[in-house]
């Protein structure tokens, strides 16, 4: 029998008042709406299955995801269903966690098989007038753990509208979500489960390879490598718990891959690390699936290893028998000046100091799936030049969440991608395995004794750790490698995507990206505006004119044949014609600072040896033309596409040790948990990255359609610690710095007033912009160029 409503609430209880008399007449399928403000205290992403047109009629057309969420009227919450033709609204992240909802539509009705009462919104409305933290402030004196749940009941942790025993992760499909993933203590029912005579994992194969039979025995083995989970769901299955896990193990016989599969995934995945030495039992033996595939022409085995038919046996073995002769875990570190020197493809493992963490981005892989990545920028005293990492998810969401700069980094079994000599890094393979100080993260790997460990210990010992912590950056708009200088070589290098697009198309595209994902566009454009905002003490400003300023030495004078006519500079503007913008100032904290005794970097490496505003707009000069305002007058922000100065996750962050964790909770991607929401300009709390200084505004016009585009600018140079220009020297005219996206490495960089003083230079010049755009939620949209390649007329 379905569950009713009981009267512990009061009588004040929104969600009561409007659920109860669609609760007297449950299975007659009522439509009740609620107009008080709820609040959403989560959101979960789960898989759809077979059933999903039985539950949803009509939404055949749907994505793949289904997402529950808990709602609350500040006296009771409830778990419901979302219809899938909202889930616009989750992906792009407009509905989120703690949004204030109003006009919400449920539809009730009898689940006779479960015997449950199910809840599903069928629509609502985002509270416009509402600020970004009205949920928080509303719920700020109630512990939200502790509000009832409308039917006296607690529901179920499970999916409401499919069989599925786990919840997806919000953002990505390889990590872990829920409790049920949580570490718990070992069951000893394996552990008292009588040991059988060991056999060899050459004895396995030869057996398997020769007869297609099994010995049935135990193995002891150890873990060389752990791959990230899988989730090979599909929306027309019915699996229950599609996950599967690959290992390499290893004998003093042979080696072989294990593969956990569904359920064994939930119970094991996060508590075995290469290292680990296991006795296993009852599992199956079948052909490898590189062999099956024809990836391996040599014959070979797997094991499996299943909850059911049969019902593996998996016990963590220590202390350990030196008898057994088990093999060591593998390792090939690789430093800096190897790097340089090694192939592509390289696989290899690395170790250094973190001074560069960056934003979380989404990204769509093949058939639907959801991953995301970050940039992680790493030093070990052998070369100038820093490790990059385009590190993706491992299903190590605690380890990933919480790394930040100053902490020693370990990371195993990266591939190294070089398409240049210049610009190379480091990415995922499938086995990648992340361990870092301060996340307390295990560590079962030795590597007290391995030498490239030990060399950079020694340089560690040695290091600055002030002048660390001062070039120490977090988050902001970052894109690696550089776009090259040429536009020829561009293109050349951009053959597999598609080539220049109108400023409809722009707006088009831009539209399908999801919340944090981006996409590299190409529109050719003139610029009709530009516009510098300064950064001082954390205040921004806008400057329409920029402070008077010395010249900066080696700064080309401005080309003749780049004015205009005398009569096109008195020629008004119809497009940038309007009221300069006023200056916009934003919160700012004092600059976070923490002296070198209460940090030390060699002993947080030993984790891993121990085991377990000022106004300053000045007049404009009498001598400048009406060309001024044609480069820096502002136009309606109604006309235009982008946003018109920099958002907070744009600006890099100066990091900050004491309060490291909320700024790594503020860094990263909307939670899906409510105890996990920060207030929303909590990353703005955080000073800016000392190197910046503010941004430039250009305003684009689209040859194709005269679609006007705000984008930002934020030119590269020696100073950005994180972001270093293109090595090429070059004039620092304003064609040749957005060709380059930053100044000459060989010349001082040149002011924002000497840039403003020859901004003339783009005038009448048509250009290919190369623009990085990034929905960051709440309807905005990131628009960086990265590029501005001039054409010739």
């Amino acid at each position: 029998m379905a569950s009713t409503p009981t009267s512990a609430q009061p009588s004040s209880c929104a969600l009561q008042r409007t659920l109860r008399k669609l609760s007297s007449c449950l299975g007659t399928g009522q439509n009740r709406t609620c107009q008080e403000p709820l609040y959403v205290l989560s959101l979960d992403r789960y898989m759809r299955d077979a059933n999903f047109a039985v539950f949803f009629q009509g939404s055949i057309q749907a994505s793949d995801s289904l997402y529950d969420a808990t709602l609350t009227d500040g006296d009771c919450k409830i778990r419901v269903s979302i219809e899938p033709r909202l889930n616009h609204l989750i992906v792009k992240n407009h509905l989120r966690c703690g949004s204030t909802l109003k006009n919400v539509e449920f539809f009730v009705e009898e689940n006779l098989e479960e015997g449950r009462t199910d809840i599903l919104v069928t629509n609502l409305e985002l509270d416009q007038q509402s600020d970004q933290d009205a949920g928080l402030r509303a719920l700020s004196g109630i512990t939200v753990k502790s509000l009832p749940w409308w039917t006296g009941v607690e529901p179920s942790p499970l999916p409401l509208r499919a069989r599925r025993a786990t919840y997806l992760p919000l953002w990505n499909d390889h990590d872990f979500s829920g409790e049920v993933w949580r570490d718990r203590p070992p069951d000893d029912t394996n552990e008292r489960t009588a040991s059988r005579s060991p056999v060899s994992l050459s004895d396995v194969r030869q057996r398997f390879l020769t007869d297609g039979s099994r010995i049935r025995g135990d193995i002891r083995v150890r873990i060389l490598q752990k791959s990230r989970l899988m989730h090979y769901g599909k929306a027309e299955q019915n699996c229950l718990c599609p996950y599967k896990a690959e290992m390499q193990v290893a004998d003093a016989s042979a080696s072989v891959s294990v593969i956990l599969w569904n359920s064994m995934c939930v119970e094991w995945h996060r508590r075995l690390h290469p290292g680990m030495v296991l006795r296993l039992s009852r599992f199956r033996v079948r052909e490898s699936f590189s062999h099956r595939t024809g990836q391996q022409p040599e014959p070979d085995i797997e094991i499996s290893l299943n909850s059911s038919h049969p019902s593996a046996i998996i016990s963590i073995v220590s202390p350990v028998s030196p008898e057994w002769r088990l093999p060591g875990v593998p390792h090939d570190f690789c430093k800096g000046t190897d790097l340089q020197r090694s192939p592509h493809g390289n696989i290899c493992d690395v170790v250094g100091l973190v001074v560069f963490v960056g934003r979380p981005e989404c990204i769509l892989q093949k058939e639907g799936k959801m991953n995301n990545f970050r940039w992680i920028q790493l030093e070990d005293g052998t070369s100038e030049q820093p490790i990059m990492v385009k590190l993706f998810s491992t299903s190590q969401p605690d380890v990933q969440s919480t790394i930040q700069p100053m902490a020693v980094f370990v990371c195993t079994r990266l591939q190294l991608v070089k398409e240049s000599s210049q610009f190379y890094y480091l990415t995922n393979t499938q086995y990648t395995q992340v361990y870092c100080t301060g996340t307390g993260c295990p560590l079962a790997i030795p590597y007290k004794g391995i030498r490239p460990f030990r060399q950079f210990l020694q340089w560690l010992d040695q290091t600055d750790e002030g002048d660390v912590m001062s070039r120490s950056v977090v988050g902001g708009y970052f894109i690696y490698p550089p776009p090259p200088a040429s536009l020829r070589i561009f293109m050349e290098e951009r053959k597999a995507h598609p080539g220049l697009v109108s400023g409809q198309e722009l707006k088009v595209l831009c539209g399908r990206l999801q919340y944090r994902e981006s996409k590299r566009l190409c529109v050719q454009c003139t610029i009709g505006a530009v516009e510098y905002h300064h950064q001082d003490d954390g205040h921004m400003s806008f400057l329409s004119t920029p402070p008077a300023a010395p010249s900066t030495p080696g700064l080309p004078a401005e080309p003749q044949q780049r004015t205009r006519s005398p009569r096109a500079q008195k020629r008004p503007n119809p497009i940038t014609a309007g009221t300069p913008r006023k200056r916009l100032f934003l919160p700012s904290s004092d600059p976070e600072e923490i002296s070198d005794s209460e940090l030390s970097l060699f002993d947080s490496a030993l984790e891993f040896l121990i085991g377990d505003e000022k106004d300053t707009d000045t007049p404009g000069n009498d001598d400048e033309s009406d060309s001024d305002s044609y480069i820096t007058a502002h136009t309606s922000p109604a006309c235009s596409f982008g946003l018109s100065q920099a958002a907070m996750e744009t600006v890099p962050r100066r990091f900050c040790f004491p309060r490291r964790h909320v700024q790594a909770s503020a860094t990263a991607l909307q939670p899906g948990s409510f105890h996990k929401l920060l207030p929303h300009e909590e990353l703005e709390s955080f000073s800016p990255a000392a190197f910046y200084k503010g941004h430039y505004t250009l305003q684009l016009r689209a040859l194709s359609d005269g679609v006007v585009l705000n984008a930002l600018f934020l030119p590269a140079s020696l100073q950005t610690n994180h972001w270093r220009p293109l090595p090429s020297p070059h004039t620092n005219t304003w064609e040749s710095i957005l060709s380059h996206g930053g100044f000459s490495p060989q010349a001082p960089p040149p002011s924002p007033a000497d840039l403003m003083a020859i901004k003339s230079q783009l005038v009448n010049q048509k250009f290919v912009c190369v623009l990085e755009a990034c929905p960051l939620g709440r309807n905005r949209l990131e628009l960086v160029l990265s590029r501005a390649f001039p054409l010739q007329s």
